[in-house]
């Protein structure tokens, strides 16, 4: 097998989703006569009201802070853009790469990571929640367009990238693996399991690990960047971080002088190429020495195929370690992270005392749910919300909405 880096046209490997054999839709459909399954399934996405509200969620930085930061809708297309790249250079399905990380994010709740978080607090006692879980969730349920099913009916494939995006989730015994050890497996991934089979003991196909190494990639640059036009940290820091400090000398040594802004993206969009190139030439390498004959092959492996290199993985490591000191745990970023974690905290309290006080539909059928049934009801409303709508919602249940800035 090849192993130099390539992005010309190429035709599908033999270890790709053959999407002419896709294991089909929960729901029977006639196929279009147009698109593959995987067109479809990233048509569906993009249509859908969950992807739509990705536009006014939160990435790091919450939507008053300006206009010219991520959201995670920008960030979501940058992931896409970049799991295309690699499924390309690595003869994969495109579509489906891209389809996988168009839906990665779709089950957020507002706020980012510290509405998540509160989330998680506020259903402890109901069994918690998790964000990759909840995009399940919407795709297979919460959103209500087509006449004949719930959810978006999407490929097996695509639900199975989907709900493994970081690796399998049970042992061959069938207790949980990762974050989930020594605990259960969230309710929204279980309850699905008992409709369809998606292999939770096996890696996923290398386009969803494609889509997974994208994430990292896209929000490893971006946050990089939108630290740095925040003022949160300024250009001489990165020489902390050696992966960063080789890239800010060679961009230096080359444009003496340049303007900060110029400066800055020739940082960023070179630490992406670094980080694509290197993922290219480590997975073909994998995917040379495994020889896989099919995309079965690759979840069977027992390893991610589809990721950094032993140089590049501790390199990526210590971009994240700077990340978290000098953006996460900034004491601008964490005073916004206290606001909006009491704003998420007062709506699920209040809902919880006075359900129906939730809008149509949320709040129709309520006498028919046991204790458990109303947290997810009230959780899946709020997971829905966009940060403004979160905002709103507080302004017209209390007196006392604290201001972002």
């Amino acid at each position: 097998m090849e192993t130099d880096i390539g992005y010309g046209a190429q035709s599908r490997a033999i270890y790709a989703e053959d999407p002419a054999r896709s294991r089909g839709r929960l729901f029977a459909e006639a196929e279009s006569p147009t698109r593959t399954p995987f067109q479809r399934d990233r048509d569906r996405i993009i249509h859908s009201s969950a992807f739509r509200r990705l536009k006014h969620k939160t990435q790091v930085f919450v939507y008053h802070e300006g206009d010219h930061y991520r959201t995670r809708l920008t960030h979501t297309i940058e992931v896409a853009q970049i799991a295309r790249s690699l499924a390309r250079a690595l003869r994969l399905d495109e579509d489906l790469a891209e389809c996988l990380a168009l839906a990665h994010d779709l089950g957020h709740t507002p706020f980012g990571h510290e509405g998540e978080d509160v989330m998680h607090e506020c259903m402890a006692p109901y069994e918690g929640f998790d964000h990759n879980a909840q995009s399940l969730r919407v795709v297979t349920s919460l959103e209500h367009r087509y006449a004949d099913f719930d959810g978006l009916n999407l490929a097996w494939e695509t639900l199975e990238g989907l709900v493994k995006h970081n690796g399998p989730l049970i042992a061959e015994d069938g207790t949980p693996l990762g974050k989930f050890k020594g605990g259960q497996l969230p309710f929204a991934i279980r309850q699905y399991a008992e409709k369809q089979d998606l292999l939770l003991n096996t890696w996923p196909g290398g386009e969803a690990q494609a889509a997974a190494i994208a994430d990292d990639i896209a929000y490893d640059a971006h946050d990089l960047d939108d630290g740095l036009r925040a003022g949160l940290f300024d250009v001489e820091d990165m020489k902390a971080v050696p992966f960063l400090a080789e890239i800010l000398e060679e961009v230096d040594d080359r444009y003496p002088g340049l303007e900060e802004s110029r400066r800055i993206h020739e940082i960023v969009r070179r630490s992406i190429t670094r980080m694509v190139e290197d993922v290219i030439r480590h997975s073909l390498k994998n995917l040379a020495e495994l020889a896989p004959r099919n995309a079965a092959d690759i979840r069977s492996a027992g390893r991610c195929l589809i990721g950094f290199s032993d140089a590049m993985a501790p390199a990526e490591k210590e971009v994240k370690r700077f990340l978290f000191a000098r953006v996460y745990r900034h004491d601008d970023v964490l005073a916004v992270r206290k606001i909006v974690a009491r704003i998420v905290r007062d709506l699920f309290d209040r809902f919880r005392s006075e359900p129906a006080l939730m809008p149509n539909p949320w709040n129709e059928g309520l006498d028919g749910l046991n204790e458990p049934e109303l947290a997810r009801r009230i959780c899946d409303y709020i997971a829905g919300m966009t940060d403004r709508y979160a905002i709103d919602e507080h302004r017209r249940l209390f007196d006392d909405t604290p201001e972002l800035g």
